[in-house]
């Protein structure tokens, strides 16, 4: 054919025309991924997850691509780590109400002369928790907790940051699935949301209340869906790096198993209760009515339990039912995860799953110990933030082992 072809062709087009003739004509390289048999909608090679979605082709494998999404999602857990930590120590120096606007861009950056420091300043004297608790502020002591609130929306905006733009990035690469692909936009939005439940949170401090003469302070029902929200994001994206990073174990599915599994879910969510409730502590400087362990004041039952009506009130506005609910739920956490390490002794497990009950144990014991400790020296600051970091760290080790011992899908 190609002496039959070549000779009028050459005649007609050049030699030059027909040497690119000749190399479009080429065969293309074929892949030389080889393609393993998986689940349904499951493809061995990222680029033919994007075939599959009608993209081009990306040369990077799955197995990699997923080590990148897991480490992306674990350091975007960490940054929530910290933010949730920094918001304790906001929390805990009263800096939370010194910013009395919000801007998403316009308040990222902070005055620098001194004009703009006493107009910010000025700002802040208008509110309620300059008229009744710091009339005698001066405006160096206004610097210290107008940077800590500064701190902690900056640290927000850049959590923001380290979800919305490498999803952006992996989805155009199209490095991520199609379930990830929904998990991840869910992550996204959660984390703008967060940001305007805290300014919601905030504004319930500004704002005057002619008939209440307590400290100004922000809601604890709005405090407690921000750092819910928090726990929620921190606990779905480490659950889904570690799900990419830590390879399943094929474990016999036995009814001691099971039983297990079972045990640590229900211990996980007894841990995340714990802790959200410690929003309510902190929102109501609960944890300043009763410094005495283990009993509260002379008894173990204090009186002032049911003071408010009706009963449900208590629950959530006492103080002092505020902290006994908190103690009854740490001790309720540290029996079930007590129970829970000799429960899993009797069964055996890989070596990485026996650390994580270990680990775990030792958590639970530490905070505890941290617990007590801030409560009976009236809850210094820094001993106070430690015990707060200490609850996200125990949530960790909870993950952790309910990962171990999730179930590989068949």
């Amino acid at each position: 054919m190609q002496r039959l072809l070549f000779p009028p062709l050459k005649a007609l087009m050049g030699r030059q025309y027909l040497r690119l003739l000749a190399r479009r004509a080429a065969p293309r390289a074929q892949c030389d991924c080889i393609r393993r048999p998986l689940g349904p909608g499951q493809y061995s090679t990222v680029s033919e997850v994007a075939l599959q979605s009608g993209r081009g082709t990306v040369s990077l494998p799955s197995k990699t691509a997923e080590r990148v999404v897991g480490r992306w999602l674990l350091v975007c857990s960490g940054t929530v780590a910290g933010a949730v930590i920094l918001g304790g120590v906001t929390r805990l120096t009263e800096s939370g109400l010194s910013m009395v606007d919000w801007h998403l861009i316009k308040e990222m950056k902070p005055p620098t002369s001194q004009e703009e420091w006493e107009a910010e300043f000025q700002r802040y004297q208008q509110f309620p928790e300059f008229k009744i608790l710091n009339h005698d502020m001066t405006l160096a002591e206004f610097k210290f907790i107008w940077y800590m609130e500064y701190s902690h929306r900056m640290w927000g905006r850049l959590v923001g940051l380290a979800y919305i733009l490498p999803a952006a990035y992996f989805w155009r690469k199209g490095w991520l699935s199609r379930g990830m692909k929904g998990r991840v936009l869910a992550l996204c939005g959660l984390v703008c949301f967060q940001g305007l439940l805290g300014w919601y949170m905030v504004k319930s401090g500004l704002e005057e209340k002619p008939d209440a003469h307590d400290i100004p302070r922000v809601s604890q029902y709005r405090l407690a869906a921000h750092l819910g929200s928090a726990l929620v994001l921190y606990c779905a994206s480490l659950w889904t790096s570690l799900s990419l990073l830590l390879s399943p174990h094929n474990l016999p599915e036995t009814r001691q198993l099971r039983r297990l599994r079972r045990f640590a879910h229900g211990t996980a969510g007894l841990v995340f209760l714990t802790a959200l409730s410690g929003a309510f502590v902190a929102g109501l400087d609960a944890g300043l009515v009763y410094n005495s362990f283990p009993k509260m004041g002379e008894s173990w039952i204090p009186e002032d339990l049911f003071t408010f009506s009706p009963i449900l009130r208590n629950v959530f506005e006492n103080p002092t039912m505020v902290q006994f609910d908190h103690r009854i739920l740490g001790i309720t956490s540290v029996t079930a995860i007590t129970v829970l390490y000799f429960f899993s002794r009797r069964i055996p497990l890989p070596r990485r799953t026996k650390m994580a009950a270990m680990t775990l144990l030792a958590l639970a014991y530490t905070q505890v110990g941290l617990g007590i400790s801030t409560l009976l020296m009236y809850v210094p600051t820094p001993l106070a933030a430690t015990h707060q970091s200490g609850s996200l760290a125990l949530l960790t080790g909870a993950l952790w082992l309910m990962n171990e011992l999730r179930r590989v899908p068949k």
